[in-house]
């Protein structure tokens, strides 16, 4: 089995993946908080798991990936004050707030099955563990970690930091909090400012609410990852993952909680993934350059030149190492689109190729070099650069400037294949998933072959009037010495 190295953010290093329990593996990302359309910012995190997730299974691990839902108590700002975001959308458009929960988490689901994003192994609600998640706070509290107020429960950072450290996978320092954090409104209740809720008292116009031993509310964002993580995965488990933007407070409170409640931490490897900037502007609302995901395939914002496909962004993503910031621009959306037709092309020139008795080149080298790529961390665009460098000798296949075997050919085929759809993930959007994409594939050769028929009866003038019609309809055709291909502008 190859062995892949990842780079673990606790320890700020790059370490050779070592799983609790081979060949099982426990996965946890952090999932959306479903109370607006998907946008970029979804997408970089669930394509970015996805291939970890479709890598560690084609190494031969059996993976059990949970990507949690969170439709109750994530408040506004990311702060312990203010209004749940998915209480404030219902009240705002008059819903029950698990009508708005079920309306975003739907059109979250459509846009990763666009996006080619495999389905979880579960996929937890935060407001189906509310149990699960009372039980951790009793477990804080009886530890001495925690501290009640007018109802509220508290995680008390200062003195977990005496005993444990606060701060372990972001770097922080508890000292530098206490110098830079201010006094808000409505936190008078708790000790330090930087101490987070663990259980909130619900005001008497909160909707979403449950009965605890300290009062009618609901649990705190950071406490419903701790406890379905550890719910499906056990403790410890091997890989969690999520966006560099909750690596604090989020992921730093979750590693606090789980420590202050079993004395040892619940997580050995963590991943993170970098952020994604929009014409160099970090993305938001007030910027104007927030993009949900839907404008991208329709192509309807103002930004936007055109429409980008679901693959499209795919592939430009996997462009990028996951690790690295991820600039967004119509000329590198439109270079990928490009790419990305060209290895498609590349893809179904495969089976034009006729195979000699020996081959001029080494498929093995295709093999190792990928691998060396993925198994370095995820490194997406070395093994995208090396399929390129593939994508030529393709070519130079089908011109029968190089030779290959038929073991060889069989080879290449099955090992490109695997990579670009089963790894990456990517679809060939213009010949596969739909019965109107594979019509029009098949009406192309058709006319292609007649134009060839053509062509050997020197009726040239049919020849050129099937290739320029073709044009204009965007397909690009390419002669060679044994036949012909074809794509899609």
């Amino acid at each position: 089995m190859n062995q892949i190295a990842i780079y673990n953010t606790l320890t700020r290093k790059k370490e050779v993946f070592e799983p609790l329990n081979p060949p099982h593996v426990g996965l946890y990302v952090c999932g959306p908080t479903v109370y607006g359309d998907p946008h970029l910012g979804h997408a970089r995190p669930a394509i970015t798991f996805d291939l970890l997730f479709r890598y560690l299974k084609h190494l031969g691990y059996k993976v059990r990936y949970v990507r949690n839902i969170t439709d109750v108590g994530h408040l506004e700002n990311d702060a312990d004050e203010g209004e749940d975001k998915i209480a404030k959308k219902a009240r705002l458009e008059q819903l029950e707030p698990m009508e708005v929960v079920q309306y975003y988490t739907d059109r979250y689901h459509s846009a990763m099955k666009l996006l080619n994003v495999l389905p979880p192994s579960i996929e937890p609600r935060a407001s189906g563990h509310i149990i699960e998640q009372i039980e951790l706070v009793k477990k804080i509290i009886d530890n001495g970690f925690a501290y009640e107020r007018k109802g509220s429960i508290y995680f008390d950072v200062v003195k977990y930091n005496k005993k444990h450290n606060y701060g372990i996978l972001s770097g922080r320092n508890i000292d530098d909090l206490m110098a830079n954090t201010r006094q808000l409104d409505g936190q008078d209740e708790k000790q330090n400012p930087f101490d987070f809720a663990l259980w909130k008292k619900a005001s008497p116009q909160h909707i979403m609410r449950w009965p605890s031993p300290w009062s009618d509310g609901f649990p705190g964002w950071h406490l419903e990852c701790s406890a379905m993580s550890t719910k499906y995965l056990g403790e410890p488990f091997d890989i969690h993952g999520g966006g560099m933007d909750l690596l604090f407070p989020h992921h730093e409170c979750e590693i606090a909680q789980s420590v202050a409640a079993n004395g040892k931490q619940a997580v050995r490897y963590w991943m993170h993934n970098n952020m994604i900037t929009i014409n160099g502007q970090k993305m938001g609302k007030s910027l104007g350059n927030f993009i949900t995901l839907e404008e991208l395939f329709t192509g309807t914002h103002r930004l936007l030149e055109q429409a980008y496909s679901p693959m499209t962004i795919r592939f430009f993503m996997l462009q990028a190492q996951y690790r690295s910031t991820l600039d967004f621009s119509n000329e590198a959306l439109q270079a990928a689109d490009k790419g990305l037709a060209r290895l498609m092309a590349a893809n179904r020139q495969l089976d034009r190729i006729k195979p000699s008795a020996t081959s001029s080149v080494r498929v093995d080298l295709l093999k190792e070099k990928v691998y060396e790529a993925l198994n370095d961390d995820l490194n997406s665009p070395v093994a995208i650069a090396v399929l390129f460098d593939w994508v030529r000798q393709i070519n130079l296949l089908a011109e029968g400037k190089e030779t290959i075997n038929d073991s060889d050919l069989h080879e290449l085929k099955s090992f490109f294949r695997t990579v670009i759809f089963d790894i990456l993930g990517l679809v060939d959007e213009h010949t596969s998933g739909s019965k109107h994409a594979e019509l029009t594939a098949k009406l192309v050769e058709m006319l292609l072959s007649m134009r060839m028929e053509a062509k050997q009866r020197k009726d040239f003038a049919t020849s050129d009037r099937i290739r320029d019609e073709l044009a204009k309809l965007g397909v690009i055709v390419r002669d060679r010495k044994d036949g012909f291909d074809w794509e899609l502008e």
